[in-house]
């Protein structure tokens, strides 16, 4: 059922950047705090936040019921059904703001799950920090979400995770061990650095330049991009004359179809290597009329073209079946967050005995610190609270190389494969054809 953007489902200033929104959503805290609906209905309801009207939202969404129902088919949560609330954030803070508060004080929502933009993420952590519900955060990458609110004030914030994906400081890590692979595969040594003018390439901008001179890299030109451009052709001709091998962009909030035509049409000579959030979708393929053969992006579950745990394929597979044939066919990288955030949280209120965050939110985040997960997207683990990054999903290592941020690449036929790290590699990266 869906109504007022809400769709029901049971079984059938902180630091440097200042957090959006903070200091209405904590007037508005304050205003709501220990006025909480009652609930006594026996029935868990897990709440997802997210752009459920973009396939990443939609894919995220689809993921959580999916979990939900397989929940519910093995007893429920403390023997209580499940019941999952979703609401659109419209990628916007303050319909976000809205839109939680309306799962928290009338839906009566007992844990919130989602979040895509870093934005909107910070523009709902004072609230949600003061009302202590348990947020696992399952798609949004800035570190300062966590740095300057949990690392910052730890009472107050708690009862904020994040279960994935790994934040951009350790992507950034992860992108220069990909890069490092390129260089071994194909001689590649000079990358230029495109990204979106957003919170959570900030990292990306500060720290990737230096890792990857590190590895004995060279960055020939950087450049950040507005969210919505539509002409990338001045930018490609500034990557073309600095001679790059290839390009490592970093796009949520630029669709670089027009770009991926402009760069097949005049055949530049460089890759296009990094991380395209539209182009994880799974109908990208169509969308961009092919023109996406050999772009790579990171992903969490790699697109299920790898067998990252046990769990991965199973998961894409039950997916596929469920929703295979609406739009995305695949979860994307938010909905093997979303599902394995259900799944960290049942396990973690079913070793504290309950899920009453306010009356026992202490001893709910004392079991979330304890999680050691096998999930669809790897091995989920917590940094402790005196930690770098607290509360942040932790990165997974095989043989030295960040596992859990692997890399797939578009390939003949529209198919994804998974091209990095080696040990999980459904096929060889392929640089285009006419370099």
């Amino acid at each position: 059922m869906v109504n007022n953007g809400r769709k029901r489902g049971g079984r059938s200033g902180i630091g440097r950047r200042t957090f959006i929104g903070a200091a209405g959503a904590g007037a508005v805290a304050t205003t709501f705090a220990g006025c909480l609906g009652e609930d006594d209905d026996d029935i868990i309801r897990i709440g997802h936040l997210g752009p459920v009207q973009m396939d990443m939202g939609a894919g995220a969404e689809n993921s959580a019921q999916l979990a939900v129902d397989q929940v519910n088919d093995d007893g429920g949560i403390l023997d209580q059904e499940v019941e999952l609330i979703s609401e659109d954030s419209l990628a916007d803070p303050g319909e976000s703001m809205t839109a939680t508060e309306r799962m928290v004080e009338q839906e009566n929502i007992d844990v919130l799950i989602g979040t895509f933009v870093s934005e909107v993420t910070q523009g709902i952590v004072d609230y949600v920090g003061e009302v202590d519900i348990p947020f696992l955060i399952t798609g949004s990458a800035d570190p300062i979400t966590l740095t300057d609110t949990v690392g910052e004030d730890y009472d107050q914030f708690k009862n904020i995770f994040r279960s994935g994906p790994i934040n951009s400081d350790l992507q950034a890590l992860g992108m220069a061990d990909y890069a490092e692979f390129l260089a071994d595969e194909h001689g590649w040594t000079d990358f230029a650095h495109i990204a979106d003018d957003a919170a959570w390439t900030v990292p990306f901008s500060e720290n990737l330049p230096d890792e990857l001179e590190d590895r004995g890299l060279n960055v020939v030109h950087e450049d950040r991009l507005a969210p919505g451009t539509d002409d990338f052709s001045p930018m490609l001709s500034d990557v073309s004359s600095a001679d790059a091998d290839a390009m490592l962009r970093f796009f949520a909030h630029n669709v670089g179809t027009g770009m991926l035509v402009n760069w097949r049409e005049n055949e530049y000579e460089f890759g296009i290597e990094g991380i395209h959030v539209p182009g994880m979708s799974p109908e990208f393929w169509d969308d961009s009329e092919g023109a996406a053969l050999y772009e790579t992006t990171s992903q969490s579950g790699a697109a299920g073209a790898a067998e990252i745990t046990e769990e991965t394929v199973p998961f894409t597979e039950a997916y596929v079946e469920e929703y295979g044939d609406s739009r995305p066919s695949l979860p994307m990288y938010m909905g093997y967050n979303s599902y394995d955030a259900v799944f960290v949280y049942k396990n973690a209120v079913e070793r504290a005995g309950t899920a009453d965050y306010q009356a026992d939110i202490d001893t709910i985040v004392d079991e979330l610190l304890e999680t050691d997960h096998t999930g669809a997207t790897g091995e989920i683990e917590f940094y402790g609270p005196d930690s770098e990054y607290p509360h942040d999903v932790m990165e997974t290592e095989v043989d030295g190389t960040i596992s859990n941020f692997p890399v797939t690449q578009w390939q003949d036929e529209g198919e994804f494969e998974c091209v990095f790290p080696r040990d999980f590699a459904s096929a060889d990266h392929l640089a285009p054809d006419w370099m």
